[in-house]
């Protein structure tokens, strides 16, 4: 961003995670409105972002229905994508909500525990997860982790993209009308999948998308020689480095 002109300010307060990224920037932008713009890059905060972002992303699931299409003639079984706010998922999922027998699957990070704080799981709670529930975040009604009171929760992830308390309020929508499957994986789970996919396909991923791949491997004793998967391989570990080698060791 700095290489292309952009003036980059790092975020000290709070946990410094996506939210307090996000509470700065909208301070900041309230605060000088008439010289600068907000702007939010995923399906997250108040009208029109969740449906502009959307918009945006929805080319991923246009491009994948027509490839899969072209390649196999028929459509997929199912679609994996990981969410944390919820835009490469959304971005996927779009162009096939009205095909009832396309599964639609998203990951979220289920960190280093099923307690509060210990997560970032906000609709996994079949699986344990605690603390979602209905409330608004920066401009969004959606399930929110928060506490007994209605304070917003700490969250982990060892993903940043992922490490967020609320959900895109369309992927909220399309897990009340059970349209849309949440699931989530360990931090340990995601390291494990980019170790497998890194020396078999060549390809480091990012950790967000590591546990859509997490989420996928743990469902394949399910899977059916017929079935037909598309995983949106969402982003490149380059970012990630830094956590990879602190976390896995000298990386060979």
């Amino acid at each position: 961003m700095r290489m292309l002109g952009a003036e980059v300010i790092g975020v000290e307060s709070g946990s410094r995670t996506l939210k307090d990224a996000i509470n700065e920037a909208m301070r900041d932008w309230v605060t000088n409105v008439r010289t600068s713009h907000y702007l939010l890059g995923s399906v997250l905060g108040a009208h029109p972002y969740p449906t502009m972002v959307r918009d945006f992303q929805a080319v991923i699931g246009r491009e994948a229905r027509a490839q899969i299409l072209e390649a196999e003639k028929r459509l997929p079984t199912h679609l994996y994508a990981c969410v944390g706010g919820g835009s490469n998922s959304i971005g996927l999922f779009y162009e096939f909500l009205k095909d009832a027998d396309v599964k639609l699957v998203g990951i979220e990070a289920g960190g280093r525990g099923n307690g509060l704080g210990e997560h970032a799981a906000r609709l996994a709670a079949h699986q344990g997860f605690s603390g979602a529930r209905p409330g608004v975040l920066q401009g969004t009604y959606t399930y929110v982790l928060q506490n007994e009171d209605g304070q917003i929760a700490s969250t982990h992830s060892i993903s940043a993209g992922l490490d967020y308390p609320a959900i895109g309020p369309e992927h909220a929508w399309l897990a009340d009308q059970r349209r849309a499957e949440y699931a989530a994986v360990s931090d340990q789970a995601a390291l494990d999948a980019a170790q497998l996919l890194s020396p078999t396909e060549g390809i480091i991923p990012a950790l967000e998308s590591a546990h859509a791949l997490a989420g996928l491997i743990e469902r394949l004793p399910q899977f059916k020689p017929s079935d037909l998967v598309i995983m949106n391989l969402s982003g490149r570990g380059d970012k990630d480095m830094d956590t990879y080698t602190r976390l896995l060791g000298k990386l060979t």
